[in-house]
């Protein structure tokens, strides 16, 4: 378990610094986005899903923004799933607060596995630059980096979102392309 943990734990640092290195080399000058909501468009399927079609304006490339919400993302994720490891590896907690930790630590893995699935399956289906899917508590949301997205194509999305994640409220968006 140690040596998994250490290299699980040396890819993630790796990772950092890369992305790290390319943030501050690139020509943007750390620029940060601003996401605008447009509308809201309420669809039915059976349950109440809400998908949004936004326009987002950036000073950054979508591939930086995307790269920086990944980063932030498995972040939070690590800090989490490290807090769960010394519960486990602790002896100050009983076992069912163990198989508690150990089981939001499953919980955690499962929901980035299913991302990056559904990231891929976006961006096969349909050809887009880039896909950017984040799941919380109570909504899934999908930023595709397009131009536009029609309503057709919104549908299709939240379907594969459904899915893979069930019935959940789903938000669609598009980051135009730099």
């Amino acid at each position: 378990m140690v040596k998994k943990q250490t290299v699980w734990l040396l890819t993630m640092l790796s990772l950092l610094i890369v992305l790290s290195v390319y943030y501050m080399t690139s020509p943007d000058n750390g620029e940060m986005a601003f996401i605008q909501d447009d509308q809201w468009l309420e669809e039915g399927t059976g349950d109440s899903e809400a998908t949004s079609e936004n326009a987002v304006t950036s000073d950054v490339s979508t591939e930086e923004l995307f790269a920086s919400i990944r980063l932030e993302k498995q972040n939070e994720r690590d800090q989490k799933t490290e807090q769960l490891s010394e519960i486990v590896a602790s002896s100050d907690f009983s076992a069912e607060e163990k198989n508690e930790a150990m089981e939001e630590m499953e919980s955690i893995q499962a929901t980035a596995s299913k991302e990056s699935v559904l990231e891929n399956t976006i961006r096969a289906s349909v050809p887009y630059e880039d896909v950017l899917v984040r799941a919380e508590a109570d909504v899934i949301q999908v930023t595709i980096k397009a131009n536009e997205l029609t309503k057709a194509e919104t549908r299709e999305i939240m379907q594969m979102v459904s899915d893979e994640f069930g019935q959940k409220r789903v938000e669609v968006k598009f980051q135009p392309e730099n």
